[in-house]
């Protein structure tokens, strides 16, 4: 049976009462628990998992430097080739209702980056938000909210790779003060605050510079980025940290 408006004349004759469907009484109790979960969770800057009857028990409730651990000791097992994480089918029906992300992670689109190979972790364990240059704007940081103040994320990485597309078109364009076609231009605009600051440091190599600035960048603003971020920091429960990912070894490289 369709639940879809459009297919309600094929299951119910001309005339005949709709009663509401089991599945359609379940999402509209889940909306509202959504809807109030997150103005309880949000309200004043609270940051407690908004859905966690009992927050300890769930398998994310760990502190920001255990979560960062795993990450760490994932991506030797990824680098030295002994990852544990094979079989994605394991676990798949559990995590069909719900999803206990350790850590959440800003990281470029770039195709060879994976963050879930990178760190040897399995699905629902990493709450990733992608774009090219790994830079954090208004949509990315909504979302890093919601894995914060609903979800009881304890850490976030922002992790930029070597030889960066995005970061080299940026310092290309600033240098020759060069304009992009479409919508490139909001990517250079980004990012060109950590080109910046990274042409001051005269560095011999220029991309690699830049590249670990955008980190850091990303890193401070999401450090202030209030109210949701920035309390849970200053509470203790989220550490954000930067790293940078070397395409060719597959080491992360914190920053």
């Amino acid at each position: 049976m369709c639940d879809h408006p459009r297919c309600a004349h094929l299951d119910h004759p001309a005339g005949a009462r709709h009663p509401l469907s089991r599945r359609a009484l379940l999402g509209a109790g889940a909306a509202t628990a959504l809807a109030a979960g997150l103005a309880g969770g949000f309200a004043a800057g609270g940051v407690a998992p908004a859905f966690a009857q009992d927050a300890a028990a769930r398998p994310n409730a760990i502190g920001p430097d255990e979560a960062l651990k795993r990450l760490v000791d994932g991506n030797a097992r990824y680098a030295g080739g002994t990852m544990q994480n094979r079989d994605f089918s394991a676990g798949r029906v559990a995590r069909a209702s719900a999803q206990y992300p350790i850590a959440g992670l800003v990281s470029c689109a770039d195709s060879r980056v994976a963050p879930e190979y990178a760190f040897d972790q399995g699905p629902g364990e990493l709450f990733v938000v992608r774009l090219a240059g790994n830079f954090v704007d208004d949509h990315g940081l909504a979302s890093l909210e919601y894995g914060v103040a609903v979800l009881g994320m304890p850490l976030i990485m922002v992790l930029g790779h070597s030889n960066c597309g995005a970061v080299a078109a940026t310092l290309k364009a600033v240098k020759e003060k060069t304009e992009l076609p479409g919508h490139l231009p909001l990517l250079i605009e980004a990012i060109k605050p950590a080109i910046e600051t990274a042409e001051k440091t005269k560095a011999a190599n220029p991309l690699d510079a830049a590249i670990a600035e955008n980190v850091r960048y990303n890193v401070r603003r999401l450090v202030e980025a209030k109210p949701i971020v920035a309390k849970a920091v200053a509470d203790g429960k989220v550490k954000i940290v930067g790293g940078v990912y070397d395409i060719a070894t597959g080491k992360v490289a914190m920053v």
